[in-house]
């Protein structure tokens, strides 16, 4: 989900936490807009703040494109985005005509590395882990692997194996997984499962916006897979030869909002930090990272403009 708010009349703003109520707790009046992909709950945030708080400091805005431009002509103190790249573009571009501070927290193809260090189960179930949270609609969702073909080889045996542990044998049938969040967004996901190599899962349904978790091997970088940040839970697998490989492979692209390092070996990790840029960058977990109330979140350059 992505929220806009703005800030008005003070000098100060919520240095701590991604969504309004921290702006809210610091004592701002807040221009709140939710989402308005997800229909439901911004209706519910519509409905349900002006019966606690007083709707004349937090009035709620609904609507899409439209009203989304016209509230990004007013001048607010503070502007505040979550969501795609290309609307924090516009979103950016709107605030400098008064040079309002902005904090934009994107997304992008945030990468996994594994090398043939790892201990491949425990790897396998905190990356599966992690891609089908929200069925991988998160921003900080693990995006693609690198590794080698016999380290992939081995991924797959292991994700197959945790993914019936996760599901109990059928993610479709759980209370556990979650559906894509709107028909636009599985259309864009079920096309890009086209003319590629399935290794686990692949099976979609549009009545029930339901696509099972999905990995995919010997996925080419200029395959449609790879030109976008997935936001779904369709895991791609790039083969690279070795670290350098890998490290060149992500350097050539946008930097990403977070990065996973799966490995033993301390080099490994030592290259990584020296010679990445990212929002966060974790060792042998997935998420987790933003779950620590006291560590920084944000991107870089195409992955956000964060001021906390």
């Amino acid at each position: 989900m992505d929220w806009r708010w703005g800030l008005r009349n003070t000098k100060q703003h919520s240095s701590h936490g991604r969504y309004f109520p921290g702006a809210i707790a610091a004592g701002n009046c807040v221009v709140i807009k939710p989402s308005e992909i997800a229909p439901a709950t911004a209706t519910a945030l519509a409905t349900l703040l002006p019966k606690y708080i007083d709707k004349s400091c937090y009035p709620v805005f609904l609507g899409g494109v439209e009203e989304t431009t016209d509230l990004l002509k007013e001048r607010f103190d503070y502007i505040f985005y979550t969501g795609s790249s290309m609307v924090g573009k516009i979103v950016y571009q709107a605030a400098s005509k008064h040079l309002t501070p902005t904090t934009l927290e994107m997304g992008g193809k945030s990468p996994v590395y594994i090398d043939n260090t790892a201990e491949m189960d425990v790897t396998a179930r905190r990356v599966m882990w992690g891609k089908t949270q929200n069925s991988g609609q998160v921003c900080i969702a693990p995006d693609y692997v690198l590794c080698t073909r016999k380290v992939q080889e081995k991924f797959v045996q292991s994700a197959e194996k945790a993914l019936k542990e996760f599901f109990n044998g059928n993610a479709k049938t759980t209370s556990d997984y979650a559906r894509i969040i709107s028909h636009r967004h599985f259309n864009r996901l079920s096309n890009l499962l086209k003319n590629q190599k399935i290794a686990i899962g692949g099976h979609t349904d549009p009545q029930d916006l339901f696509i099972h978790p999905t990995v995919l091997i010997d996925v080419s970088p200029d395959d449609p897979v790879m030109q976008e940040e997935i936001f779904g839970p369709i895991l791609p697998i790039v083969n690279v030869e070795n670290l350098e490989q890998a490290i060149k492979f992500i350097n050539s692209r946008e930097k990403p909002l977070t990065m996973y390092v799966f490995t033993k070996d301390n080099k490994t990790k030592q290259a990584f930090l020296e010679r990445t840029s990212s929002g966060s960058l974790t060792f042998n977990d997935t998420i987790m990272q933003a779950t620590v109330d006291g560590l920084p979140f944000g991107g870089v350059g195409n992955s956000g403009e964060c001021h906390y």
